[in-house]
C-alpha cells in the first residue's frame, strides 16, 4: 500500500503533532527524484507531543507493520513513551514514526534548522538538506548512500547558485 500523504500530513498537523517530514520524502521535497510509499517523520519526545501523536493517528488504526493480525497493540501516548522508533500500517498507508534518527541529534536541535514547506497541500516542517544527508549516511543502507550521493550533488548545485 502506498501512503496517502495529503491524509497523513493533514491528520498529523490538525493534530497539533510537532514533527518534520524527514526520509524518501523530505528528499523529494528537497529535489530529489526518487520516489517513496511511505512517510517517515521525526516526533518531538514530549509528553504533550506524545499524546498529540496518539490521538491524531487514532481514527487511522496504527498498527505495527509486519506484526501478526491479533497481537494485541495499542498506539496510545504509553506505548510512545515505552518505544520509541514505530513502523506502522494504517488507513492511510505506511507511517514511520521516529523519536530517535542515526547520524542527527535530538529533535529540540534538529528542528531549528528545518525548513518551511508545503507538502501535498500541507503546510508542514522538514529536515535540512544537511541533517537528512547524515541521517541517510548513519542509517548505512545501500539505497541511503545511492539517496546521499544525489542529495550531496542537491546541495552542491545550490551553493553554485548562491
Amino acid at each position: 500500500m502506498i501512503s496517502d500523504f495529503g491524509r497523513l500530513l493533514g491528520t498529523l498537523v490538525d493534530g497539533g503533532v510537532e514533527f518534520l517530514i524527514v526520509g524518501g520524502v523530505a528528499a523529494a521535497l528537497h529535489g530529489s527524484g526518487r520516489v517513496t510509499s511511505d512517510l517517515d517523520i521525526f516526533y518531538r519526545r514530549t509528553r504533550l507531543n506524545m499524546e498529540r501523536l496518539a490521538a491524531a493517528l487514532a481514527p487511522l488504526n496504527p498498527y505495527l507493520r509486519g506484526a501478526p493480525p491479533n497481537l494485541p497493540f495499542h498506539f496510545d501516548a504509553e506505548t510512545i513513551r515505552r518505544g520509541l522508533n514505530f513502523t506502522l500500517t494504517t488507513d492511510a498507508g505506511p507511517l514511520d514514526c521516529l523519536g530517535q534518527m542515526a547520524g542527527v541529534a535530538s529533535y529540540d536541535e534538529v528542528a531549528p534548522n528545518a525548513i518551511d514547506v508545503r507538502a501535498h497541500g500541507i503546510a508542514c516542517r522538514c529536515i535540512d538538506l544537511d541533517s537528512l544527508i547524515a541521517a541517510k549516511r548513519a542509517a548505512g543502507r545501500p539505497k541511503d548512500f545511492e539517496a546521499v550521493a544525489e542529495l550531496e550533488i542537491i546541495r552542491e548545485e545550490r551553493e553554485k547558485q548562491r
